[in-house]
């Protein structure tokens, strides 16, 4: 008999009732009429309207339940000053605030010690999930000891194939960059980016070469410029590609401050840009990329993106419904006076 079947001949709608209009589980439903349930905000709406629909009352045991729970997410990060983890945590907050989750941000500056004493810290919390972040895109070992806490690895994915990572598309950025230098006229394209043993730049790099030779086009200065991701190094990168190929009509560097130096050298050395040489950087730091002179044109990993959806994957851990693996957030190209 259904919880109409009920209501129309007096009977009282149960939690399975509830649960069948909902098109949940009946844990689900459970844990969604308790106000302590970890789910999607969404799941939890349909639950609650299906039991004002049915005027279902529920009882105080089973509301005693699932009492206990912290309403809290541990954030954990590896990026002191902010640059890569400030938009996530802000994307995760935009997800878990509407389902009243708080999220707590642990900095653990890459000493494994820290981060060791974080995460006694956030269980002896009972946290009910956690977010690791950082500021390399470099995969990284998970998190060891966490008794079931449902996990999600951002921008920086777990090594262990069984756990949740969400992470940049690298390689549509690469793509985005240099199909929006070639479809602007560029042929002698320049590449320069940061330390080679760093994921994202060997990537990049690798993406680069391969997307030029797929345009039969070569890089300028016969190859690819790893240095440091800084403002210095892209001075210094921008004279020696002058020197050995003055013909160069584009770069595409590996962020935004590397960006800001080529567009300096090319200032001092009379280069007009765009008219003579487009710059491409990465990131779309704001900081850098809007200061630069002229405004870069830049590639926007999405940060904020990448921090909603490791939100919502771990909403869907923390209700049994997340499947494992790595899924990639698109990146944008965002055009401005340097090209």
């Amino acid at each position: 008999m259904t919880g109409t079947d009920r209501r129309s001949t007096g009977g009282r709608a149960t939690l399975s009732d509830v649960a069948t209009l909902a098109g949940v589980s009946v844990g689900t439903a459970s844990k969604a009429i308790s106000g302590n349930g970890r789910m999607r905000p969404e799941t939890r709406q349909r639950v609650l309207d299906a039991a004002q629909r049915l005027s279902f009352q529920p009882n105080e045991h089973a509301r005693s339940l699932l009492a206990g729970r912290s309403w809290t997410v541990g954030l954990i990060t590896t990026d002191g000053i902010g640059r890569f983890s400030t938009p996530v945590l802000l994307g995760a907050e935009d997800a878990l605030g509407a389902g009243k989750i708080s999220v707590l941000l642990c900095d653990t500056r890459g000493d494994a010690i820290r981060e060791q004493h974080y995460m006694q810290t956030l269980l002896a919390r009972r946290v009910d999930g956690i977010i690791v972040t950082g500021r390399r895109t470099d995969p990284r070992p998970p998190l060891a000891g966490l008794h079931q806490v449902p996990t999600v690895y951002a921008l920086a994915p777990s090594t262990d194939p069984g756990d949740i990572s969400v992470v940049s598309d690298d390689e549509g950025g690469a793509r985005l960059a240099v199909e929006h230098l070639i479809h602007s006229g560029r042929t002698r394209i320049a590449h320069v980016t940061g330390p080679a043993h760093h994921a994202a730049a060997r990537e990049r790099a690798r993406l680069t070469e391969d997307l030029l030779a797929q345009a039969s086009l070569t890089l300028s200065g016969g190859k690819v410029l790893f240095g440091d991701w800084s403002e210095a190094w892209g001075r210094r990168a921008a004279h020696g590609v002058l020197r050995l190929a003055p013909q160069t009509d584009a770069f595409f560097c590996g962020n935004d401050q590397i960006a800001r130096g080529v567009a300096d050298t090319l200032r001092e050395e009379g280069r007009r840009v765009p008219e003579d040489i487009a710059i491409v950087g990465y990131d779309n730091w704001d900081t850098m990329a809007l200061a630069s002179r002229p405004p870069l044109t830049t590639i926007d990993m999405d940060l904020t993106e990448i921090g909603r959806v490791a939100a919502l994957r771990l909403l869907d851990a923390m209700d049994d419904e997340s499947e494992p693996g790595v899924q990639t957030v698109p990146c944008r190209l965002v055009i401005r006076e340097s090209t």
